[in-house]
């Protein structure tokens, strides 16, 4: 206890019948208030840096005097499949993206202070996929085998204080195809070790929900779960404050309590916040619980808990509201992958991802088909996103030999308690999923395994619905709906459907949990582009596709088992007892590049390419699920003369949109009952193609596209001017060619070099074609119809970092800096 704090509280105690009551209430409050300032005693270190790794199996790499000479040295987050080539004959298949698996072994030798010896030590791994076994010293302190899972081992048994400690972590990820998506391999999420007194918070050992939330008052509930690790009784002051977002208390609570030797207790507070700033997807306003143990005054541990004010309901006829107000869940469905970097999980790369995400209207992603990294959940948080938090693809039925079905038996419900245990404070959370197109579903089996899920998932939340993400809609068929175990019945496909679910499935709350699985290739386009294509037709089915592996970037070719973009949005638009809806996807992501087979790897669902460029689709979702004015038109103007092409344009904010060609109208439109984009049939002629778009008669907003002349230089954009050099951050480097006047050079396929020098490093590049093989870690790309990015990390140095891109084609080069905070 501070010295000022405990000199009030003797003065309080000697002449407590002297002062009044207001007296002593204001003593505890400053105390409470030290308390929730105190100095952080938790220590949480950062542990990615200097470990050494290597392909193949070395059992003996365990050992204190193992040899590591040959091996490279590395910080983590990494995953070694990114790093390898493309290969047909991979045994990883089209799925995952022809990419390399194997196993390889990571290792670190460290020190610890000897004063930590009398603390708790243990790590966290955020995700390793897979089939872990992590080793200290020789010992082995478990495995375990779903990749995706977050798991913490405690050390203190097994160190060394102030001598050298050795950890090893074996990871398998050889059984293949053990996925139906690129999974990456390796300590692909970030590890931290953690230091505490005996006397401490339990591993994920909050639990707050928020039982009455309204504009005027908050009531919270905090369990909080205490392990004592000693071998003596203990009594100590548990402290709870609430801060809000400018770490101002809003509230607090004090109690004594007893815990009993090497046990583990669950303590409750309750308290009220006055006037919360609620939480919703346009001001996502958060606070944060501060938990503090006091053993003889002695601050001995901190804890933090995310926390936001909330309500929200899913009804039969209306949908979802939250907060009172009705809401339309617009909502995308993410893969873990970053692009280039694989399954590297780096924070930098998940916000642009989120953020391009929010500027197109998304309030909402749904975690596809597993558990996302600690990092995704609090950017969620911070930004806005509703979430869909899903447990697995796969339950006791295999989709693939080797997948999850194996470790079912044996893991599956610490798998799931621990998935909910480390996600349930987060408010972005609104819905638990427990699989996603089960194969249970088809089979009695099925009831019983949705029931017992349901009830671990209720057993530890019991704020939120639980769903599933259904392919049967038909009652006799679905167990899964049979089971009468969701609270929420999430639908993939099946949109002409929809209109009948209300009958169908009388009184049941109904979401889209993934809809459309339309292809596209990002600036390419096919003419006409008025007829709807299905590729393939049906399973296994030949179709007339594209040599070169592209599809339209035209909203007009579907999966046979989907929709295009713009039916799926007019269908959920109109159905108010339909929640929202899932895209599928947010981005192309590595793996499952339907329709075509290799060389094509990677997927060409996304209204995003996997480099982090738009396709023009996003411009409709954009016009439809924000406010803000709108006017996009398509294609490029760079064709051959006299050729017929069809321009597209989407716009909102405005009754109609002229088109000229070099200053001669095409014609005034205006979008019809439901339409969501307007088109004019043009014969090409090199210059200009220009839009207006008016409203009461008043330009809202002008759009030109010129045709490019020759290539005069390559121009580079970055998306931040300025990098930490904490060895993390990233800075997307878009790199075109233009011609003299500034104009994209859109068919431009040139190969650019790059150098980096200073405080960076050039952790990947792409160019958002899907059957593109060049390696992701090459220090050139191609650009693909005039793109590709660059991304540069921080390697810890102090310098100004330069990027110089050249093409040793006659085209002149480029150099750009990045300032070094």
């Amino acid at each position: 206890m501070p010295y000022m704090v405990l000199k009030i509280f003797i003065m309080v105690k000697k002449y407590q019948n002297v002062l009044q009551k207001t007296t002593i209430v204001l003593a505890l409050s400053l105390l409470v208030a030290c308390a929730s300032k105190s100095k952080n005693v938790r220590i949480v270190e950062d542990f990615n840096q200097n470990w050494n790794f290597k392909l193949g199996d070395h059992p003996t790499a365990i050992q204190s005097d193992f040899n590591t000479a040959d091996w490279r040295t590395l910080q983590l987050p990494h995953d070694w499949s990114i790093e390898g080539a493309f290969n047909k004959d991979n045994p990883t298949k089209q799925a995952q993206a022809f990419l390399p698996a194997g196993k390889g072994w990571y290792r670190k030798t460290f020190t610890l202070p000897e004063d930590w010896a009398t603390k708790n030590v243990s790590i966290e791994f955020a995700g390793v996929f897979k089939n872990s076994e992590v080793f200290i010293n020789g010992h082995s302190l478990g495995m375990r085998p779903n990749g995706y899972i977050s798991f913490t081992y405690e050390l203190s048994q097994y160190l060394n204080f102030g001598k050298e400690n050795v950890i090893a972590v074996k990871v398998d990820n050889d059984a293949q195809p053990n996925s139906r998506w690129y999974t990456g391999s390796g300590i692909y999420r970030n590890v931290r070790l953690v230091a505490s007194e005996k006397l401490h918070v339990a591993k994920w050992g909050t639990y707050v929900t928020t039982p009455e939330v309204s504009a005027e008052k908050a009531s919270v509930h905090l369990e909080v779960t205490i392990e004592n690790k000693t071998n003596s009784e203990k009594e100590f002051q548990l402290v709870t404050s609430i801060l809000d977002a400018n770490n101002k208390e809003v509230a607090n609570a004090k109690t004594t309590e007893k815990i009993g030797a090497n046990t583990n207790a669950k303590k409750i507070h309750n308290l009220n916040v006055n006037q919360p700033k609620l939480w919703d997807t346009e001001h996502p306003n958060l606070y944060k619980i501060v938990t503090t143990i006091y053993e003889n005054s002695k601050a001995v541990d901190n804890y933090e808990t995310p926390l936001g004010f909330r309500f929200f309901s899913f009804d039969a006829e209306k949908g979802f509201s939250l907060n009172g107000k009705p809401t339309k869940i617009l909502g995308v469905c993410l893969h873990h992958d970053n692009g280039a970097l694989g399954a590297v999980e780096n924070i930098h790369a998940v916000k642009r991802k989120l953020k391009i995400m929010k500027e197109m209207g998304a309030n909402a992603i749904r975690m596809a088909h597993n558990p996302h990294s600690l990092e995704m959940m609090q950017l969620c948080d911070e930004m806005g996103f509703i979430v869909q938090d899903e447990f697995t693809d796969v339950w006791k039925k295999k989709k693939v030999t080797n997948d999850y079905h194996k470790d079912w038996d044996a893991w599956h419900k610490q798998d799931l308690e621990d998935f909910i245990k480390r996600d349930r404070n987060h408010p972005s959370v609104i819905m638990w999923s427990i699989g996603n197109e089960i194969r249970e579903q088809f089979d009695s089996t099925g009831i019983a395994i949705t029931r017992e899920l349901a009830q671990i998932v209720k057993s530890l939340d019991m704020t939120r619905p639980v769903t599933s993400a259904l392919t049967e809609n038909v009652i006799e068929k679905n167990f899964i709906y049979q089971s009468g175990a969701l609270d929420l019945l999430g639908f993939n496909y099946k949109h002409e459907d929809y209109k009948d679910f209300p009958v169908r499935f009388k009184g049941q709350k109904i979401l889209a949990s993934e809809s459309v699985s339309a292809l596209e290739t990002r600036g390419h386009y096919d003419f006409p582009s008025d007829g709807i294509k299905a590729w393939p037709p049906k399973h296994g089915a030949p179709f007339d596709g594209n040599a070169d592996w592209t599809v339209s970037a035209f909203d007009q070719v579907q999966s046979y088992w989907g929709t295009t973009h713009e039916t799926n949005w007019k269908t959920i638009k109109k159905q108010d007892f339909m929640a929202g809806t899932f895209i599928w996807t947010g981005f192309d992501y590595l793996g499952e590049p339907d329709p075509y087979p290799y060389p094509a790897r990677s997927s060409y669902f996304g209204i995003i390419d996997l480099a982090g460029f738009p396709k023009d689709v996003y411009y409709m979702y954009q016009s439809e699920w924000t406010t803000k004015p709108v006017l996009h038109i398509f294609p490029h103007w760079n064709w051959t003369a006299g050729q017929e092409v069809d321009v597209w344009a989407y716009y909102n904010n405005a009754d109609e949109v002229e088109l000229f060609l070099n200053g001669k109208s095409l014609g005034k439109k205006a979008k019809q009952n439901d339409d969501l984009h307007i088109s004019w049939r043009v014969k090409y002629e090199p210059g200009t193609i220009k839009a207006v778009s008016r409203k009461d008669g008043k330009v809202v907003l002008e759009k030109e596209i010129h045709t490019a002349g020759a290539a005069s230089k390559i121009d580079l954009k970055v998306n931040k001017s300025t990098i930490k050099n904490d060895t993390y951050d990233l800075v997307y480097v878009t790199v075109s060619i233009v011609d003299k006047e500034g104009n994209l050079l859109p068919n431009a396929n040139d190969l650019i070099n790059f150098e980096v020098t200073g405080g960076g490093k050039l952790v990947g590049v792409d160019n958002g074609y899907q059957a593109n093989l060049d390696s992701f870690k090459a220090n050139s790309c191609k650009l693909f119809n005039g793109k590709c990015i660059a991304i540069i990390q921080s390697n810890g140095k102090k310098e100004k970092i330069q990027l110089k891109a050249s093409t040793g084609n006659g085209i002149t080069g480029s150099a750009i800096e990045i300032k070094v905070d």
